[in-house]
């Protein structure tokens, strides 16, 4: 027997919740006032050494970003405390999640270390919590990952912080940078030479400064998702119940 107010399609679907269901419209997507600051990035890196590459090639591409309009900030990790090792309050751990908060893109820059990112971006990727109170602050945000290497090119740390964003419930832009031999792609000033390696970096940040603009302000839309709706709807539920008992 049909429902009042169900759809034919939704009595195909027996296990949903039809007043929590969504279907998704463009209108919904596009009906927000745009906002008209600059985009806001935070950029970390993975390494403390005194000529670190991984330094060096997310300072230029804060530089690119700053250039096409936008507000980088860089983290320095020098201080963090390992994960655990310290309480949430330490000043460096509030720096960093107060920049989380702060940001509406990031990049995550990580040398390769035995195949793998350094423990040094992880810590840092690990004092970033998937909520702090009401607020997720990585949930959303769009994310570039690049990687330097001593030898020849590997795509081992980009693909470990791929599946670290997705499980920050970032929007990991498709392009991204890995630099091989980095010892050899930086002027003695810390700059980086030109070369193919540095116009793919041009094109990550470009790209992740179009998606930034093009989901910032869609994003709490974008990431709402019916399993939460319906958490949400019974813990609201419980407590409304319990208060009239």
């Amino acid at each position: 027997m049909r429902r009042d107010g169900v759809s034919d399609a939704m009595l195909e679907l027996p296990h949903i919740d039809p007043a929590l269901f969504d279907r998704p419209t463009l209108d919904r997507l596009l009906s927000r006032t745009p906002s008209l600051h600059a985009p806001r990035f935070l950029l970390l890196y993975g390494s403390l050494r005194e000529r670190s590459y991984s330094r060096l090639l997310t300072q230029e591409a804060a530089r690119l970003l700053e250039s096409m309009g936008g507000e980088a900030r860089i983290f320095d990790p020098a201080g963090l405390p390992l994960p655990d090792s310290a309480p949430d309050d330490h000043p460096k751990v509030r720096e960093l999640r107060e920049l989380a908060q702060w940001a509406e893109g990031m990049v995550w820059c990580s040398p390769e270390r035995h195949g793998s990112m350094t423990g040094i971006m992880k810590a840092q990727i690990d004092w970033i919590p998937l909520a702090l109170g009401a607020v997720r602050p990585t949930q959303g945000k769009t994310l570039a990952v690049m990687q330097v290497s001593g030898g020849s090119q590997s795509f081992n740390a980009v693909n470990q912080l791929r599946v670290l964003g997705r499980w920050m419930r970032m929007l990991t832009i498709p392009n991204q940078s890995s630099v091989a031999k980095a010892f050899l792609e930086f002027d003695d000033a810390g700059r980086m030479k030109p070369s193919s390696y540095y116009e793919r970096v041009v094109d990550v940040m470009e790209e992740l400064f179009k998606f930034t603009l093009l989901t910032r302000d869609a994003a709490p839309y974008l990431v709402d998702r019916y399993s939460e709706r319906k958490e949400s709807a019974e813990q609201l539920s419980k407590r409304v119940n319990q208060r009239s008992q």
